[in-house]
């Protein structure tokens, strides 16, 4: 229908063609309309709505709240940051001014949580075990007690170092502190360490608890009082007067020894080896009763990361052939017995082979020790220029027929109407140390031959 501009008259709202007025673009609160609409059908207050609409929004305060919020939140994230570095700083640096650090090393170690370089392997499994494992019901520490006890250096070794720790409550234990390292076996160190807690014997030292984490490894020992037989036999470095043992307080601990090897070779779940027995790891208790130590204590090391010990080196499987040559000369350069390696004079003469350990290696160095406490000697012996070892030397004054006298230890001379017994032991001795490993005896044989002699008056 067309109708034209004067049938819009009295329509002020209306603008455009064909009427003569014009739309404008900048009306107040409002953008053009895009069609021409009647004011009559707007709903009521439709322009103050959509002007509130329009206003909605984030105040002034709301930007600066959240402004705020962020920064401290961002401050926050830094401050953990700078503290988990610091902690991580600050645990290479908790030791104490000789270097070994035992009650703060531990406590600050068991801090230290924050970004460990085996973190994504091996740090859930680790914290489950920032504590000390007890492997006998009667531990009555924990430890932070252990901790905060005393502790005195008892000595140093390759494998580590060991404490005299006493508690508040005056239980002396012996921790010894093996190597940092081996964060990725825990398992087997656990299966080690746990198998050797089982052991129970008068005459084996008992291993009480252990405490595993990534950078400390400690193993709780049962303290014994009285030193060990290395020192009884020969007095300890640097002091000159010492008391020397009779013979019926030697024999008792030839003995008890001898007992506790055969616990080790028949009666443990494993039946072990131990593997490298000597006087220094024979400790003696408050009645001089041994009590043979440092079982499974290379293994163990070698687990945790400590240097690897002879014996361990010696346990290794050679898979090229070619090899054992190199491989074994470089051992027995290692083995050689001399007095600067005495620990060697020790070990059987098959060991200088890359074999598994066997129980005779233990009659071996049993029988060494019996002629080191009949003699009084060390190991090895000088002789004119030379040295010799004291297998060597007892052998060749039996071949010369010398008399007891000859080779007896000084100290024993008031003990001589014990003649009869001290050679019957001194046999015993060369069976132990005979060359071939068949032809010796096996440690229940030997404890029941010294058994049928002279009960020891101590």
């Amino acid at each position: 229908m067309n109708r034209g501009p004067t049938a819009f008259i009295g329509n002020p709202g209306l603008c455009g063609p064909p009427l003569k007025n014009p739309c404008s673009s900048e009306t107040p609160g409002a953008s053009a309309p895009s069609f021409p609409y009647l004011p009559d059908n707007l709903p009521p207050h439709d322009s103050d709505d959509n002007a509130g609409e329009r206003s909605k929004g984030l105040s002034k305060e709301a930007v600066i709240a959240i402004v705020v919020s962020d920064v401290i939140g961002i401050c926050l994230v830094g401050l953990l940051f700078s503290y988990c570095y610091s902690r991580i700083c600050s645990c290479s640096k908790v030791k104490d001014e000789n270097g070994y650090g035992f009650a703060k090393g531990g406590k600050g170690r068991k801090e230290c949580l924050c970004f460990r370089k085996d973190e994504s392997e091996t740090l859930s499994e680790n914290m489950e075990q920032y504590d000390l494992v007890a492997l006998d019901t009667q531990v009555a520490f924990d430890l932070d007690e252990l901790l905060k006890a005393s502790a005195f250096v008892l000595g140093k070794s390759g494998i580590g170092i060991v404490y005299k720790v006493v508690l508040e409550e005056g239980l002396t234990l012996a921790v010894r502190r093996l190597g940092e390292g081996g964060s990725q076996r825990f398992k087997e160190f656990q299966t080690e360490v746990e198998a050797i807690g089982k052991l129970r014997h008068p005459n084996i030292v008992t291993l009480r608890a252990y405490y595993w984490s990534v950078d400390e490894k400690l193993l709780i020992y049962d303290y014994v009082p009285n030193g060990n037989l290395a020192a009884a036999i020969h007095g300890k470095p640097g002091i000159l007067s010492f008391t020397p043992l009779s013979w019926s307080v030697r024999l008792q601990i030839m003995k008890g020894i001898a007992k506790g090897l055969v616990y080790l070779h028949e009666f443990s779940p494993k039946k072990y080896v131990h593997g490298d027995l000597n006087p220094s790891n024979v400790l003696l208790g408050h009645n001089m009763e041994p009590h043979i130590s440092d079982f499974g204590l290379g293994r163990l090391a070698n687990i945790a990361g400590g240097t690897p010990t002879l014996e361990s080196n010696r346990m290794a499987t050679i898979d090229k052939p070619q090899e054992r040559h190199q491989k074994s000369a470089s051992i027995e350069s290692a083995i050689v017995c001399s007095s600067s390696n005495l620990g060697s004079c020790y070990q059987a003469p098959e060991a200088l082979k890359v074999v598994k350990p066997s129980q005779k290696w233990d009659v071996y160095s049993y029988g060494v020790i019996l002629l080191e406490m009949i003699t009084g000697r060390l190991p090895i012996v000088q002789v004119g220029s030379s040295e010799m070892d004291l297998v060597r030397w007892i052998q060749l004054c039996i071949d010369d027929k010398k008399p007891l006298l000859d080779v007896l230890d000084p100290h024993l001379m008031q003990d001589v109407e014990m003649e009869e017994e001290i050679i019957a032991v001194l046999k015993i001795a060369m069976a132990c140390v005979h060359s071939s490993p068949e032809r010796r005896p096996i440690m229940r044989h030997i404890s029941e031959a010294l058994d049928r002699l002279a009960t020891p008056a101590v």
